[in-house]
C-alpha cells in the first residue's frame, strides 16, 4: 500500500495543503511546533479515523473553524486505487467515505490502510498505565483480525453493564450478573488467545531489531500478563463478585491485561536511560511493522517515523538510518528538525524521494 497523493483542510495548524508523495520516502522538516507531526498524524487518521494524540476529535479541527476534511487516494500492490475521505464537522458525527460510500460503522474501516507510527507520544507505552499498552496491542490485532475487534466491542460493552450493576445499590439476582459474567468470559478468552499469539510471535522480532540498533548492550524482554493465566475467567469473575461490588467496578479480566517491558531483568522504566527507552520503542515499532507486513491480506504498512532521532547517541542513529535505507520497509514518511539526519538516510538510499518545508502550517516540497 502506498499514499500518492494528501489533501488537508483546517486540520490542527494546517489551513490547507495538497501534497504528492514519493513511493518510497517522503522527509519532513521544519522547526518544532510548525507543523510536521501534524501531517503525520493527518496520515494515521485516514488509517483509523482518529489522531493519534488525542482520542478528542474536535481538538483536530483547526483553532477558529467549524469543519476539518481529510482525503488520501492510496494504490495497492496489485494497481488498484483507493480513495478515502473523512469530514468532521463540530457537534456532529464524523463521516468516513471509501470512495462515493460511506461507512456504516467506522470500525469496518479498520485495516484497509495499515499503518504503523513512532512517535516521542510512544513514550507512554514505558511510562504510563496498562491501558497504553493494552491499546498497542488491540491496535495492531484489529488492523488484520475484524472478529477481534467485535469481540472486544461485545467485551466492553458487557463490561460496563457488569460494571454499572455493581455500582448500584439494590441487589440483582446471580443470574443477571451470570448473562454479563458469561459474556465477558467468552469474549475475553478469545480476545487472550489472540493477544497470546501475538506477543509470541512479535517477541523474537522485537528482540532481533533492538540487538541491531543497540549492537548487543542489553538484553530486552516483553512479557504478557492476564487474569487468564490463572484459569477459566468466568470463575474469577463469579468468585470475585461480592469484592467487585465493594470497590464499585470490575477487578479481573482481560480489561486488566498488561505488557511488562525489561532490559537486563528489569522494568524499562525503572532501568532504562532515556536514549535505551526510546531504543526499546523504536524496535518494538519496527517488529510490529514486520508482522503486519506478513499477516492478514500481506498488504505492506506505511511507516511513520516523527522525529525519532532525538535523545539517541549516534551509533544507534547510524544503525536505525541504515536499517530505513533498506528495502525492507515500503513507504516511509519521516520528520526531523535536523536535516543533516534526512540527508544521511537520503545519501544512504537508492530510489524516489521527496523533501518537503514545514513552517507555519504550511507545507511545500523542496527543490532539495
Amino acid at each position: 500500500m502506498r499514499l500518492t497523493d494528501l489533501t488537508i483542510f483546517n486540520y490542527k495548524n494546517i489551513a490547507e495543503a495538497e501534497l504528492h508523495f514519493s513511493p518510497k520516502l517522503n522527509c519532513f522538516i521544519g522547526g518544532n511546533g510548525q507543523g510536521k507531526t501534524n501531517v503525520l498524524d493527518a496520515i494515521h487518521f485516514l488509517s483509523f479515523c482518529r489522531s493519534y494524540t488525542s482520542s478528542i476529535d474536535t481538538l483536530s479541527v483547526r483553532h477558529g473553524n467549524e469543519f476539518m476534511s481529510l482525503q488520501g487516494l492510496y494504490e495497492h500492490e496489485d494497481g488498484t486505487r483507493e480513495d478515502i475521505h473523512i469530514g468532521l464537522k463540530v457537534g456532529q458525527k464524523k463521516v468516513v467515505r471509501r470512495g462515493k460510500k460511506a461507512y456504516r460503522r467506522i470500525s469496518e474501516h479498520i485495516g484497509l490502510i495499515p499503518l504503523v507510527m513512532v512517535s516521542p507520544a510512544d513514550q507512554s507505552l514505558v511510562s504510563g498505565g496498562s491501558e497504553e499498552r493494552r491499546r498497542f496491542i488491540d491496535m495492531v490485532i484489529c488492523q488484520y483480525d475484524p472478529a477481534y475487534t467485535e469481540s472486544l466491542i461485545r467485551y466492553n460493552k458487557a463490561l460496563q453493564q457488569r460494571n454499572v450493576m455493581l455500582k448500584q445499590e439494590e441487589e440483582f439476582a446471580p443470574d443477571v450478573f451470570l448473562v454479563f459474567e458469561e459474556q465477558m468470559a467468552r469474549e475475553g478468552e478469545y480476545i487472550f488467545q489472540r493477544r497470546s499469539e501475538y506477543i509470541e510471535q512479535l517477541v523474537p522480532v522485537f528482540q532481533q531489531f533492538y540487538d541491531r540498533i543497540a549492537q548487543e548492550q542489553e538484553k530486552v524482554e516483553l512479557r504478557y500478563v492476564s487474569h487468564c493465566q490463572r484459569g477459566p475467567l468466568l470463575e474469577q469473575l463469579v468468585s470475585q463478585r461480592y469484592k467487585d461490588k465493594a470497590v464499585g467496578y470490575s477487578l479481573h479480566g482481560i480489561h486488566k491485561d498488561d505488557l511488562e517491558m525489561l532490559q537486563n531483568g528489569y522494568p524499562v522504566r525503572r532501568e532504562g536511560s532515556q536514549g535505551q527507552s526510546k531504543t526499546f520503542l523504536i524496535a518494538l515499532k519496527l517488529a510490529q511493522f514486520d508482522f503486519l507486513s506478513r499477516t492478514g491480506t500481506r498488504t505492506t504498512p506505511l511507516l511513520l517515523l516523527d522525529d525519532i532521532f532525538d535523545k539517541l547517541d549516534a551509533e544507534r542513529v547510524e544503525q536505525i538510518v541504515k536499517l530505513v535505507a533498506s528495502d525492507r520497509f515500503g513507504q516511509i514518511f519521516i520528520t526531523d528538525t535536523n536535516r543533516d539526519h534526512l540527508d544521511t538516510i537520503l545519501a544512504s538510499m537508492e530510489g524516489d524521494n521527496k523533501m518537503f518545508i514545514v513552517e507555519n502550517g504550511e507545507c511545500c516540497a523542496s527543490d532539495k
